[in-house]
Parts: C-alpha cells; structure tokens; sequence
C-alpha cells in the first residue's frame, strides 16, 4: 500500500474514542436537503462511500434507501453496525478502499462520499472517481466534498505530490495523512462524465478556522 492511501488507518484510530466519533455522528443538513431531489428521481439504491461510524448509512437507510456502506476502518464499520443494528436498520456493510470498490457497474442510483475522496494524491482521487462513475448508473446523483485551495492547510506540511500535502497531528484528530487540494477548474476536469449541478466552496470554521471545501452535487452522464 503506498503512502497516498493509508488515512484508513488513522481514521481507525480515531474511531476508537468515543470524542473521536461524537463530532462524526449527525448526518450533514445537506444530505437530508437532497433526499426530495432523490425521491423525485426515482432513487432507492444507494451507497455511502466512506462511512466512518454509520451516521449517512442510518440515516438513508431510516429514508427508505436499499443502503450500502463502505469504509477502510474495520473499527467504524463494527460501530456503524451497531448503530444500525440497536435502530433495526438494514445496511450492508464493506470494508474496502475508495479506489476498488466491491460492487457492480451501475448498481447505485446515489453515491454519497462526504470528506472522503481528497484523503490521497491527485491518482487515488481519479481512482475513486472513475469507481464512483463506475458503480453509479447513468443520471444516478453523487454527492460529495472535496478541499479548496482556500483552504488554510494548502501548501504546510510536506509535499509528497502535486498539490498533495501530510503534515503533523495538530490535536484535531487529523493526523498525519495525504490532503489532496483543487480549485474549481480542476474539480471539473475530475469529474469528467459528471454534469455539475451544484458546486459551493464553504467554510467549514466550525471545525477549524479558513478550512474551506468544496460542496458538490453531479449527475453521472450516459
């Protein structure tokens, strides 16, 4: 495994703890926003691409979805287990990586990967792209995040790629993995085959301070 694909491991660690999953527990308002948009497609199938503790993978599966989730983290996957399970919750569960995922071609009409896919070098990202192309049938919705170059962290720490940065734990629980950093012009170009609907560059100072993403919605393309 190279070094460009390791933050499972860290995130293993942090699943763990019950502070390092408290502050992953509530699925994002966005998310729920775009259920309508789902159901008026048509969409019962769906998969949340790196799951960490389960809180979209229950969330979708109490809206009715036929729910998938995967994550690197055997930890996460055994507390989103038990988070669907305690709620009667049906969703098949995988550990896997972003960049080979265990499933057909077409078979998801949504693909959800919140803070997920920038966790590696600009390759794994085309990588887990194109197997979210892959899996997602056409006109199918993914839903995603991937980091600004706004963002405060681009450009510290130690580049081991283009655009691609691993700098030290600073206590957050961000510990020391690849960032991989875009602008909008070059999220574009990644998402080939996908038609833009929505794309935002927030804030997330919240968490910390000028940590900026981007906020995407796309439909894959025929």
């Amino acid at each position: 495994m190279s070094e460009t694909e390791t933050a499972h491991k860290a995130w293993n660690e942090t699943w763990k703890s019950a502070d390092g999953r408290a502050i992953w527990s509530e699925p994002e308002d966005e998310v729920r926003e775009l259920t309508a948009t789902l159901r008026d497609r048509g969409a019962e199938t769906a998969l949340d691409l790196g799951c960490g503790v389960g809180r979209h993978a229950a969330y979708l599966a109490s809206q009715g979805f036929s729910t998938w989730a995967l994550d690197g983290s055997e930890t996460g996957i055994e507390h989103a287990r038990g988070l669907t399970g305690e709620a009667g919750l049906d969703v098949t569960f995988d550990v896997g990586l972003m960049t080979g995922l265990p499933y057909e071609d077409v078979m998801f009409d949504y693909i959800l990967s919140f803070n997920v896919i920038y966790h590696g070098d600009k390759e794994t990202v085309i990588k887990a792209v194109s197997e979210i192309r892959r899996t997602l049938k056409p006109g199918g919705i993914y839903q995603g995040t991937m980091l600004s170059k706004r963002n405060g962290y681009f450009g510290k720490g130690k580049e081991i790629s283009t655009d691609t940065f691993i700098y030290d734990d600073d206590g957050s629980g961000d510990e020391a993995h690849p960032h991989f950093y875009c602008n909008a012009g070059e999220l574009v170009n990644l998402f080939e085959g996908f038609e833009l609907i929505s794309l935002h560059d927030l804030d997330h100072s919240h968490r910390r301070p000028k940590h900026w993403h981007w906020h995407l919605v796309a439909e894959r393309l025929p």
